[in-house]
């Protein structure tokens, strides 16, 4: 049951939850929100929250789509309020209070949750709601009370007593345990970071990346040295660059032991414990596996399904990275006779391949793409020529940390859209990767308008140095940005329905449908200009970094490939089933699914795959790809249509970004594609043909 802790010496008048933002939009004021606001506006927010709902359950009025479904989407204001900047704060600038926190009230939130969806009396208005949905009702009303009702039923609704006590005590266990899990691995990352201290073993950083090096040591206490911090994934960035094979092995095993050191941030028996409640929870809401109880609301439908578009694609993936092991090899024993290709040599090999082949030069590349410029000539100007909008950079509006910016987002009327937010910059005390978010969802019934952030992780170089991105950092920013403006331009009125509020395998088309426009000779012509000189990005460049991004995908496909059958692995597990040892389950997981080869490793391994524990993408890592296939396929009927022009944004807006979860994702696909989905388009994004 949730707290009913009231609040705390705050108060009313002085905890700046208690009453909406008065700022533009109902924008957070981070000026004045404090570490001790968070739980007091936590547990009254709770307590609130719960008065209404009880309120809505017991009322003696007949159960009516307003007094019920329309109540439920008002309730929780103060709690839907904290709790959306608290949980951006615990990912995005996290600290020993706000963890200690999370660890405090993530259980509460997972009771109270239950305390919902357990309510018998509010469970049978919602019934009698769902059998009368077709009388009178809008399309979107409709939709709103079959996912109401499906909700409450994939939430156990309709278990009896013992099994619904049973089914709280799983999802409290298991909110605690994805809260470690999420401390532990940022702990651990941050730990394993690679100090050293002769300049010369950095050989190949360039000056900006030797910079931030230098300030990383320095604020880690190790003044004169040079500390490389760990990004998410497997492969780290730097070593593309590391001359020195020694410290790429350092890097590289750095990174994978992550979660696995036998010390006070081991996730291994995290990873175990959550795995097995997981499979115990599907099996007491009637599911074979964890696996079969997510894909049940997804595009995919069941495991099997997920299984043979992976299986589909797993022999053509497998043969081309082996085959680029052998050139990679090939070049070893051209360059250094006796050297045996290991797992941390891969990314420098291949970018030596690369510029011998392609001439491709990562480090001069970066030249041309300063991070203000993409932003602003690339990313921006392609929101104005395919949706008409402008953002605008606001200093006024307080923010939650000094890199983070705030631009007002207007139609091409001049009305305002929303507020986007955005925090580019890594910092020790932000989890790795990219992401969005929203501090305020848009809808119809609330009145309210979209406040959303775009996250990442982009080095921040040495004081007076520019920021330049990799080409990979560069598609990412379109690519977050894709997720921007699907909350952005949502157009939907009950918020349950909202943005991106949409299945996993769905939320990742339209952030991937606008990579592709970071290619655009328009946006090119004006972002990608050289930092220092202004000279723009050499036409024939265009073609090799097009080039270069098809090179190496055997590895990039593959890395992905393992890591998604990982997930499947440990989420198709039957309830009981028990697993003894982590790193042992992984390799037989690999080898069963025919992608076990030890110079690709999964992107991801089990002890920092950040995406399915804590992240939200349990059993469902495998849509990014099954969301790239729907992306490639919409950018190439684009293409097809005038490329990036408004009257293609602004079908893709209609069709796709402001329809939110009105209708089934894929009626929403084909009626903006004209047909049923071709992966033709995939293959040939990935150079697979």
């Amino acid at each position: 049951m949730a707290s009913t802790t009231a609040p705390a010496s705050t108060g009313l008048d002085q905890n700046p939850f208690f009453a909406p933002s008065p700022l533009p939009l109902r924008a957070p004021p981070f000026d004045r929100i404090r570490d001790e606001h968070y739980l007091p506006a936590l547990h009254e927010g709770m307590r609130a929250h719960l008065a209404e709902v009880r309120a809505i359950a017991t009322q003696a009025a007949s159960p009516t789509f307003q007094n019920t479904i329309e109540a439920l989407e008002r309730s929780g204001e103060l709690l839907t309020r904290v709790g959306k900047v608290f949980f951006n704060l615990t990912e995005s600038t996290t600290n020993p209070a706000i963890q200690q926190m999370q660890r405090e009230v993530a259980p509460q939130l997972a009771a109270h949750q239950d305390a919902i969806w357990l309510d018998a009396s509010l469970f049978a208005r919602i019934e009698t709601v769902f059998a009368r949905r077709t009388d009178r009702r809008g399309p979107e009303q409709q939709r709103l009370v079959e996912r109401y009702h499906g909700n409450f039923v994939r939430n156990g609704a309709r278990l009896d007593g013992p099994a619904q006590t049973r089914l709280r005590a799983l999802n409290e266990q298991l909110s605690t345990l994805t809260t470690k899990f999420q401390e532990h691995l940022l702990a651990d990352t941050k730990a394993c970071a690679v100090l050293v201290a002769d300049e010369q073993q950095l050989a190949g950083l360039d000056p900006s990346a030797l910079s931030a090096a230098a300030d990383a040591a320095t604020a880690a206490g190790h003044p004169g040295q040079y500390l490389l911090t760990l990004q998410l994934p497997t492969s780290q960035g730097v070593l593309a660059s590391l001359h020195d094979r020694t410290t790429r092995q350092r890097v590289f095993e750095a990174s994978t032991a992550r979660g696995s050191r036998g010390n006070a941030h081991d996730t291994r028996a995290l990873v175990l414990d959550i795995a097995r409640l997981r499979a115990e929870r599907a099996g007491l809401l009637g599911f074979s596996n964890h696996a079969a109880y997510t894909l049940a609301d997804q595009m995919a439908g069941t495991p099997e399904a997920v299984a043979r578009m992976l299986a589909s694609m797993t022999t053509a993936i497998v043969g081309k990275a082996k085959a680029e092991a052998a050139e990679l090899q090939a070049h070893l024993d051209a360059t250094q006779p006796g050297t045996e290709l290991a797992p941390w040599d891969w990314a420098f090999v291949a970018e030596q391949v690369r510029k011998a082949r392609l001439q491709f030069d990562e480090a001069a590349v970066r030249q041309y793409f300063e991070l203000e410029s993409v932003l602003q000539h690339g990313v921006f100007f392609m929101a104005r020529e395919l949706y008409g909008i402008t953002l605008r950079e606001r200093k006024d509006l307080p923010v939650y940390h000094e890199d983070v910016r705030v631009f007002d987002v207007f139609e091409a009327d001049g009305s305002q859209l929303g507020l986007f937010y955005a925090d580019y910059y890594a910092r020790p005390s932000k989890r790795g990767g990219a992401w969005m978010d929203q501090f305020v969802d848009q809808s119809g019934l609330l009145g309210t308008k979209p406040v959303v952030v775009n996250v990442m992780n982009v080095c921040k170089p040495g004081a007076g140095q520019p920021t330049l991105l990799s080409f990979d950092e560069v598609t990412t920013l379109f690519h977050e940005f894709g997720h921007a403006v699907h909350g952005l331009f949502s157009k939907v009125h009950h918020p349950l329905l909202s943005g991106t509020a949409v299945p996993r395998d769905f939320v990742e088309f339209p952030s991937q449908f606008h990579e592709d426009f970071a290619f655009d000779p328009r946006v090119l012509a004006r972002c990608a200009k050289h930092h220092r000189t202004g000279e723009p990005l050499p036409q024939e460049l265009v073609g090799t970094i097009r080039a270069a991004r098809r090179f190496g995908q055997g590895f990039a496909s593959l890395e992905y490939l393992a890591a998604a059958q990982l997930d499947l692995a440990w989420h198709t597990l039957a309830p009981g089933a028990e697993v003894a040892d982590v790193a042992q389950y992984e390799v037989a997981a690999l080898e069963k699914a025919g992608v076990a080869f030890d110079l690709v490793p999964p992107r991801y391994r089990s002890c920092y795959f950040a995406h399915i524990w804590p992240g939200g993408y349990g059993a469902g890592y495998y849509a990014y790809l099954w969301s790239e296939a729907l992306a490639a396929d919409a950018f190439a009927g684009v293409m097809e249509h005038g490329g990036m022009e408004r009257a293609n944004g602004q079908r893709f807006r209609d069709a796709v970004l402001s329809r939110g979860f009105t209708e089934e994702p894929m009626r929403l696909f084909t009626a903006f594609r004209g047909r049923e989905l071709d992966t033709t388009a995939l293959l040939a994004r990935r150079g697979l043909l």
